[in-house]
């Protein structure tokens, strides 16, 4: 036992350092971008960061299903962009607010749907979603309707507006990698390891105690919340709202993506995040066929990569540390046989 929380002391560690290097290159990332659009492209990295990483803890930790994540990320945006646009409410207020209200929304859907178990639960959870797709097109007086929800401030804090691309990318960037700091603290907790147990065997997890259906719910609005709040920060970041953005196919482009990063690994939701943000970029040409692309790659990388991306390197860099074990061995045998 002593050996294995050795090795997640060296793991975190590892993670840590990882994560302390990304900090320094985000720190340099506006002055390196070669112009607004790649500065831009920073900017929803960052966003789709905390998504998928949220999306991930539902579903790639706690092995639940969820096909309204696009729905609570929508439900964050309009709230925000609604309070920002229709009644000048600071941002410093209106996002707060975004995500209490969805994690509200988050919690009376849970509470039945969480009961159950597979495909009804994915069904429930992608009924909420349809539900949430009608408002933002009907509640024309609040949402825009089809036209879209205009006129949404940027984030302010204390008079201090984050209306540059590279002020906002600093907010964005802060915000993520706490995220990602968060998360690897979480997961390595009491709670964390309960959690984890969930996915393996939820009945196993019960017979030790866990309250599983309490815990499954807790997690579930936790995720919703963090949509929110990616939700918030892009449509400060755009000014601007379209239900397109939020529908059902945004929500099983997620999934694919938690999928291709790495179901339940801590550096799925960075390699899941990278793939959403470039490979769009390099498809827009053939925007009729992205979703078909990127279901091919889920399919692909369920197939040879089970454990996604992250998964693919964790696996190249446990080979690249066998290899340099053995050199090392082969080269203390060869200095003690010519001793």
């Amino acid at each position: 036992m002593t050996g294995v929380h050795m090795l997640g002391d060296v793991r975190i560690r590892f993670d840590l350092r990882v994560l302390l290097a990304l900090w320094v290159a985000f720190l340099f990332f506006p002055l390196l971008a070669s112009n607004g659009y790649i500065l831009s492209l920073g900017v929803v990295f960052c966003i789709n960061l905390i998504l998928i990483a949220s999306l991930n803890l539902i579903m790639g930790y706690c092995g639940q299903i969820s096909l309204c994540h696009g729905g609570f990320f929508g439900l964050g945006a309009y709230v925000s962009g609604v309070l920002s646009a229709k009644y000048g409410v600071p941002s410093l207020l209106d996002i707060p607010c975004a995500m209490v209200l969805t994690a509200f929304a988050a919690l009376l859907v849970a509470l039945p749907t969480l009961r159950l178990k597979g495909h009804y639960l994915a069904m429930a959870t992608l009924g909420f979603n349809a539900i949430l797709s009608v408002l933002f097109v009907e509640l024309v007086d609040l949402t825009g309707g089809p036209n879209g929800l205009s006129g949404v401030g940027p984030v302010s804090v204390l008079g201090f507006s984050f209306d540059a691309g590279s002020r906002f990318f600093y907010l964005a960037a802060a915000l993520s990698l706490l995220l990602m700091w968060g998360i690897l603290n979480l997961v390595q907790s009491r709670i964390g390891r309960a959690i984890t147990s969930l996915a393996d065997s939820e009945i196993g997890a019960a017979s030790l105690g866990i309250n599983t259906y309490g815990l499954k719910v807790m997690i579930f609005v936790l995720s919703a919340s963090l949509a929110a709040l990616a939700g918030s920060l892009y449509v400060h970041f755009n000014e601007f709202a379209s239900p397109e953005t939020f529908d059902f196919s945004s929500s099983i482009m997620l999934v694919v993506m938690v999928a291709v990063g790495g179901w339940g690994k801590y550096w799925g939701a960075f390699f899941g995040a990278l793939v959403f943000t470039v490979v769009p970029e390099l498809l827009r040409t053939f925007q009729d066929l992205q979703l078909f692309i990127f279901g091919l790659g889920m399919i692909l990388v369920l197939m040879f990569f089970p454990g996604g991306l992250a998964g693919m390197a964790e696996r190249m860099g446990r080979r690249r540390r066998q290899a340099r074990t053995a050199l090392g061995v082969a080269a203390a045998r060869g200095i003690r046989d010519n001793g």
